[in-house]
């Protein structure tokens, strides 16, 4: 089960950081990804992490804002997303799943979704 935490409401330019647990098992050998759905709009691809080495991946709006990492010893992958805007006013989704390099932005890749935590950010 994964549980996704710290949404909130920030005011433009500030920061969250965002947390996603795996309740009785482990991210080993998955890749854990970021999705996140507007009001009104699709979900997209915000950003992914490889649990093995590490190697991530960013939506072209949040490259240079939000860092994605994981804590191995925490079984735990946190978003730190930084200088926050209107337009990333959302609800995030974490998910897990195993694809292929070129197809990690695909939510139809994933196959674990955490509940959604709602980021609003005020102008």
């Amino acid at each position: 089960q994964l549980q996704a935490s710290g949404g909130g409401l920030v005011q433009a330019g500030g920061s969250l950081r965002l947390s996603c647990a795996a309740s009785g098992s482990t991210f080993s050998g998955y890749t854990v990804a970021w999705f996140r759905q507007p009001p009104g709009k699709e979900r997209e691809f915000v950003s992914a992490i490889r649990w093995s080495g590490g190697s991530t991946s960013y939506g072209d709006s949040v490259k240079g804002r939000f860092t994605i990492s994981r804590d191995i010893a925490k079984n735990t992958v946190f978003l730190q997303m930084n200088n926050l805007k209107p337009e990333d006013t959302a609800d995030y989704y974490c998910a897990v799943g195993r694809p292929i390099t070129s197809a990690v932005r695909y939510d139809q890749m994933y196959y674990y979704w955490g509940q959604g935590t709602l980021v609003t950010v005020s102008s």
